[in-house]
């Protein structure tokens, strides 16, 4: 499949949405449903939104892209190129006049609009699964270049680096490769058992650092966490990290196309009560389905929706001081595909309900 039988593909996909609303177009303007329609295109500026700044017009019949000048060059030359995308471009300075565009096309209340800039709000994310064969290939890429930059930070990262350098080193390495990190947390010592959501601060790192990613590229989101430590760590932690390292073995072997999510995430209550740690479960949530977000949703113990293959998702148990993360594509084969690894970093074998896992351990320099 090509760029454009992708695209074709996506669009059926959302006509047939828009038949069963019975509405005769969409203005897609989210990043996310940007770039999956568009293949890995960009429509954004601002990083830190969910809005872009050009959007597509689908109706049954054609595709727009409605843009102002001061995007539009851009987009069409270097996003859409090879796809069937008419331009609609307004003077930057001039709303009114996209405003009369859109209402060319069709009447407003008519449309759809995955921001509820018109009509009913859509939500699209159904309509990403299943991934494409084309966007399985990106996502294995980036996940591989995700997977691999952890090696490359900690080869630079030295005990008394503050964590916004240990961020810097991370980022820079991720965006060299095109990869945007949405998120990139990082935690030194003391700070990791405090804190399950910890941006980077000024403190020094001692021994002990734990580094979070969410990398985007075209798109997809690919979700890793990797520890490491300056020296030996304590028999506490040894068995904090194993713990943590089965219940994400169980997270990632129960997920199988036709499951409820709920079964998923109790058989992952029950890992960590198995393993000791009954109420940590509650300190943090456990993941859920992934790809053009970080998290769709977050799973519970009563969701009840179910598994789809052609899906992807990243679950993250934590056990406080510690945390076990990679991303996965839910194939329809016997196992989940970690899409996230990291060759060269240790790992530890886990042995969920007789099927062997390995998981990454904690690093010791």
């Amino acid at each position: 499949m090509n760029k454009k039988e992708e695209f074709a593909t996506k669009l059926s996909r959302l006509r047939r949405f828009l038949a069963e609303k019975k509405k005769e177009g969409i203005l897609i303007n989210r990043q996310n449903n940007f770039a999956w329609l568009t293949c890995g295109g960009e429509n954004r500026v601002v990083t830190a939104s969910d809005s872009g700044a050009a959007e597509l017009l689908v109706t049954a019949q054609k595709t727009y892209l409605v843009a102002s000048n001061i995007e539009s060059g851009r987009i069409m030359e270097e996003e859409v190129p090879d796809l069937d995308i008419k331009p609609l471009v307004f003077p930057w300075n001039e709303d009114e006049k996209k405003k009369k565009f859109i209402s060319k096309i069709a009447e407003p209340n008519q449309f759809l609009s995955d921001n509820g800039s018109i009509g009913k709000t859509a939500d699209l994310a159904p309509l990403h699964i299943p991934l494409t064969e084309p966007e399985i290939v990106r996502y294995r890429n980036l996940g591989k270049k995700v997977g691999e930059s952890f090696i490359a930070a900690a080869k630079k990262i030295r005990v008394n680096d503050t964590e916004h350098k240990i961020a810097g080193i991370m980022a820079e390495i991720l965006m060299a490769q095109g990869i945007c990190p949405t998120v990139l947390l990082v935690a030194a010592d003391k700070r990791i058992a405090r804190f399950r959501h910890p941006i980077p601060t000024k403190k020094q790192l001692k021994q002990y650092v734990m580094l979070v990613v969410c990398g985007r590229q075209g798109g997809l989101i690919v979700s890793a966490t990797r520890l490491i430590s300056f020296g030996k760590i304590s028999p506490e932690l040894e068995r904090k990290h194993k713990a943590v390292a089965y219940i994400d073995a169980a997270f990632i072997l129960e997920t199988e196309p036709g499951k409820k999510m709920a079964e998923i995430f109790n058989a992952g209550v029950k890992a960590y009560q198995d393993s000791g740690f009954p109420e940590e479960w509650r300190q943090h949530h456990q993941g859920g389905p992934t790809g053009y977000a970080g998290r769709y949703f977050k799973a519970t113990p009563t969701e009840e929706r179910k598994v789809n293959a052609g899906s992807a998702f990243a679950w993250n148990p934590s056990i406080t001081g510690t945390k076990s993360e990679d991303t996965i594509l839910i194939t329809g084969k016997k196992e989940p595909e970690i899409i996230s690894t990291t060759p060269g970093w240790p790992m530890i074998k886990v042995v969920y309900k007789g099927i062997k896992i390995i998981r990454p351990d904690i690093l010791i320099k």
